[in-house]
């Protein structure tokens, strides 16, 4: 299904804003190792919750962990391990754009993720 949005910025900004969760599932998609694109046959896939990936851009980049959560809301993934630690001590996981993130093992118990 595609949908017709406009080029300016501010627009493109209220789509994602506004976008409905079946809508949003787009925005948390993540490139694909090359093993996995030869085995899949796409280039980028969905992130879920179980998938192992690696961290592409930033502070942690180079890390790899399993994905622990996905929020669609916001737009972001969750992966084990990669924390922070706040002013009062205790360590939150950091939020990470799926743009920045490397597929590198899928979770497979899900028959129909690939039917």
């Amino acid at each position: 299904m595609t949908v017709k949005i406009g080029y300016q910025p501010r627009k493109q900004r209220r789509f994602r804003y506004r976008a409905p969760l079946h809508l949003r599932k787009r925005f948390v998609r993540a490139t694909l190792s090359k093993e996995l694109r030869k085995e899949l046959g796409r280039r980028s896939i969905t992130v879920r919750k179980g998938d192992t990936v690696r961290i592409m851009r930033g502070k942690f980049k180079g890390k790899e962990g399993v994905v622990a959560r996905v929020d669609l809301r916001k737009g972001k993934v969750y992966v084990e391990g990669i924390t922070v630690k706040k002013a009062n001590g205790t360590e939150v996981m950091v939020p990470l754009d799926a743009s920045n993130l490397m597929v590198i093992d899928v979770y497979r118990e899900d028959d129909r993720r690939f039917a």
